[in-house]
């Protein structure tokens, strides 16, 4: 293939990093009054890459290597950086206001946001190792600045200093497993790797592959890896936590499923065991963490370590159906989660302050009804209650993993959303049944409500409309996986 084919397959990779070249330069020549303008522009080269991207993935026969084979366009990565982008989109429209009361927004924030979002496409569209590490980091780097943004507020240099430091710790563990990869299989390509391990699986090579996902079960926050997730989604400032919670989520999740069905998926029996046990714990521990937990986004950390342990119940699987399952539960999970987070970015009291706390919210469905039911209906929808589209996520990867006849995987993870569901319903009993303790300010800005707005109709009964379409392209996507493999 030649170069001018691997830059149109990477157009949307390459019209980001140029927009975020050219905005770095208006950045270092204008004051930081152009903040908001360069936000502006960020969120317009986005939804450029969101149409491109779409394109691609609306053509009959989307995929191809660019590059020598280094990254590839298919179903899976397109629809993926659909949901990173849009995921991205949604935090830079509420991020001004947070930061502009404190006099800290600059310029740098949204080109930043940029850069990630073109590592987070090249992590999921890597078919060579080389690639996805380069990716990997060019997210992971940007994310250390974002955790500290705020650099006069102690927890949040703190998030910064944790997320930076078992960061590092998670990518050196997987650049060892990377080396160990490739000293057993020759090769850095997953179709090599792939062929390669079919063939010959010896020792060292089972440890590399216990490294790599080790690794990605960090940047995933998968238990028993999970311990930086509470601390930093609590530090980092909730423009920010929205953030972490999805578009690099959905990154590591997509970059995690291409290695498991790709280069790995000929000893599925190998990882499987390593998988079920994340899975399980993530979601045990996510439910019980959760339960004690007074601060919003803290809950909502351990909810994301939970949401994590439901995701890799299709991964176990190990097969379309699963694959498939975690794309739909993907789709469905980004504005959940991002919905949540804007509503806690929402609630403030009439000096402006956040409220952080249960006792906080107490009465908000009388100071505030349109936000109390918001949240009431993202709540229900993360806790996997029928009608709301959050039930049908929860519902395709255990389908998935009965028809893999992991039935006991499927039981143990039903029975622990119950659990789940406790805390979820604490909002709800807060909100609407104590009495209000203290007045939150009278609006929020128009975008936000408008952000809100599409995450609770897309989490809402209507999202059930779209079940014929969603279900389609994430069969697309998991064919794309197993296209390679």
């Amino acid at each position: 293939m030649g170069f001018a084919s691997s830059l149109w397959f990477t157009g949307a990779e390459v019209g980001l990093s140029l927009a975020g070249l050219v905005l770095l330069l208006v950045v270092a020549w204008t004051s930081h009054s152009s903040a908001r303008l360069i936000t502006i522009l960020s969120v317009a080269a986005l939804f450029g890459a969101v149409v491109f991207t779409g394109v691609e993935l609306w053509q009959t026969s989307p995929a191809g290597d660019a590059f020598g084979g280094l990254y590839r366009v298919d179903a899976f990565g397109s629809f993926a950086k659909v949901l990173i982008y849009l995921a991205t989109i949604a935090c830079l429209i509420v991020t001004p206001r947070f930061f502009e009361e404190s006099g800290a927004y600059r310029g740098e924030y949204p080109v930043l946001m940029l850069f990630s979002a073109v590592g987070a496409g090249m992590m999921v569209s890597a078919t060579d190792l080389m690639t996805l590490y380069i990716g990997l980091e060019m997210s992971s780097l940007s994310s250390y600045v974002f955790a500290s943004f705020l650099k006069g507020d102690w927890r949040s240099n703190e998030a910064g200093l944790k997320y930076f430091i078992l960061g590092a710790l998670a990518s050196g563990i997987i650049l060892y497993g990377m080396s160990l990869v490739y000293g057993f299989s020759g090769s850095t390509d997953y179709g090599q790797i792939r062929a390669a391990f079919d063939s010959s699986f010896p020792m060292g090579a089972l440890f590399g592959m216990v490294f790599v996902l080790t690794g990605l079960a960090f940047k995933i926050a998968a238990v028993p890896f999970h311990m930086w997730t509470p601390d930093v989604y609590e530090g980092a400032p909730t423009p920010v936590t929205a953030f972490f919670a999805s578009a690099p989520k959905v990154a590591a999740v997509g970059m995690l499923m291409r290695m498991a069905l790709g280069p790995f998926g000929g000893e599925a029996e190998a990882w499987r065991q390593i998988v079920i046990f994340a899975s399980l714990a993530s979601i045990v521990v996510g439910a019980l963490g959760a339960i004690g937990q007074q601060n919003l986004k803290r809950l909502l950390a351990y909810s994301s370590i939970n949401n994590i342990g439901f995701l890799l119940v299709g991964l176990a699987a190990a097969t379309p159906a699963g694959a498939a399952g975690v794309v739909t539960y993907l789709a469905i999970y980004v504005p959940m989660t991002v919905g949540s987070f804007i509503a806690l970015l929402m609630l403030r009291d009439a000096e402006g302050k956040p409220l952080e706390t249960f006792a906080d919210i107490s009465g908000l469905a009388v100071t505030r009804p349109a936000l109390a039911w918001c949240l009431m209906l993202l709540m229900f929808s993360l806790a996997g209650i029928p009608p709301l589209f959050g039930f049908w996520a929860k519902f395709v990867v255990f389908q998935a993993a009965v028809q893999a006849d992991l039935v006991p995987l499927a039981a143990i993870g039903i029975a622990a959303s119950v659990i789940g569901a406790f805390y979820y319903l604490k909002f709800i009993k807060v909100m609407f049944f104590d009495e209000s303790g203290r007045a939150p300010e009278a609006g929020s800005p128009a975008g936000h409500w408008a952000v809100l707005a599409v995450c609770v109709l897309a989490i809402s009964p209507l999202g059930y409309f779209a079940t014929p379409w969603l279900s389609g392209v994430a069969n697309s996507a998991a064919a794309a996986l197993f296209a390679i493999a």
